[in-house]
């Protein structure tokens, strides 16, 4: 499989033993794709559904053939055999995996948009996300990662584990 195409993509869990959590999508992705580069951990309080742990996040960078659709796909297999609960949104979560930026691509289908529809809003994302690739343009907002960070409304609280 030629990996040629650039993904970053987020990593969110706060339910159970959150580092395995993490650890244990990271050894499935890395069976789908290479993971070229990793953030380090943060800890970061819950956004909309109040109710629950802080979770712990991170941003890593990968080298896939798969497309879009077939990534996707493939990530939300892995959510689904880890556990994930979809009942309530932006709720407890064993497992998130979104995709954040492909190559610099703009897509937009039903249950697909990259880049992520949210990922200037959301410093549990901004944060890792600029510990890697801070320069790398947004598509639709002409602005690096770095600048999003920086100017983001309503930061909520992180910090590296």
């Amino acid at each position: 499989m030629k990996a040629n195409n650039t993904v970053f993509l987020g990593l969110g869990t706060n339910i159970g033993n959150l580092r395995q959590n993490l650890n244990t999508a990271l050894d499935e992705i890395s069976q789908i794709a290479r993971i070229s580069q990793k953030s380090s951990i943060y800890e970061t309080e819950p956004v909309g559904y109040q109710e629950q742990n802080n979770f712990l996040n991170m941003v890593i960078e990968i080298e896939t053939a798969l497309s879009p659709v077939d990534l996707i796909i493939r990530l939300q297999e892995i959510e689904h055999k880890m556990g994930k609960n979809r009942e309530i949104e932006n709720g407890p979560r064993i497992i998130d995996l979104d995709i954040l930026m492909y190559n610099n691509e703009i897509i937009d289908l039903p249950g697909l948009k990259i880049p992520h529809p949210r990922l200037h809003q959301r410093n549990f994302v901004l944060e890792p996300f600029a510990e890697i690739s801070g320069n790398i343009l947004h598509p639709i907002l002409k602005k690096n990662i770095n600048t999003l960070r920086q100017n983001i409304k309503y930061p909520t609280w992180i910090r590296k584990k």
